[in-house]
């Protein structure tokens, strides 16, 4: 079965966002043009409470984009966003969700991060993609979305960990880009064993 997984293609990650991937929204439309390619959607839910511990909000004297240790390894903190409820956590609208299947929401604890769309940040936790995931018969994922070096990354990592065959679509994605952390994200991607397709190339 033929899997599009579109990764938080959220307002707050598009541009006027409080947390924009530059461009971000220039994948929409590749994305939109791919669906009907696929058997099955799926998408992902950037979903923080208020105050989540990812927040730079939510620590004193600290600044978006600095680092902290947390219990699980480093942290980067962000600005606020994808905050439930708000119209920054609900998808864009130039999204056409009309096929998709399920919405795995991920962040909700409040006291962890979670990039991946399969563990949070403990890399412990799972979301259920996978168990859903293999209880339909699906194998092999077609990743597009945001951001490449972030919640891309990680969910193509994790992918691969549990050992789904990943196919990124490398003109369905952007970055946010943090001192070159598109171009290792990349490499680490491509070492882990992702395969890197593009638009033009996918026909079932």
């Amino acid at each position: 079965m033929n899997t599009l997984l579109i990764i938080d293609v959220q307002n707050d990650f598009c541009p006027g966002g409080t947390l924009e991937v530059p461009r971000g929204d220039t994948i929409i439309p590749v994305i939109n043009s791919l669906i009907p390619a696929f058997d099955a959607v799926i998408q992902t839910q950037d979903w923080h409470p208020e105050g989540h511990h990812s927040f730079a909000s939510s620590h004193d004297g600290k600044d978006p984009f600095d680092i902290i240790e947390m219990d699980y390894g480093e942290q980067v903190l962000w600005p606020d966003h994808c905050v439930q409820g708000s119209s920054g956590a609900e998808f864009h609208p130039d999204l056409n969700t009309t096929k998709t299947e399920v919405i795995i929401r991920k962040g909700f604890r409040k006291e962890i991060d979670s990039y991946s769309t399969f563990y949070e940040n403990d890399q412990k936790t799972p979301t259920g993609l996978t168990g859903y995931l293999k209880e339909r018969g699906i194998s092999e994922l077609y990743v597009a979305g945001l951001a490449t070096d972030f919640c891309v990354k990680w969910s193509v990592i994790d992918g691969l960990r549990e050992e789904f065959k990943v196919h990124i679509i490398e003109d369905a994605v952007k970055g946010i880009d943090i001192n070159g952390s598109v171009e290792q994200a990349w490499k680490e991607m491509k070492d882990a064993g992702a395969e890197i397709t593009s638009s033009e190339k996918i026909h079932f």
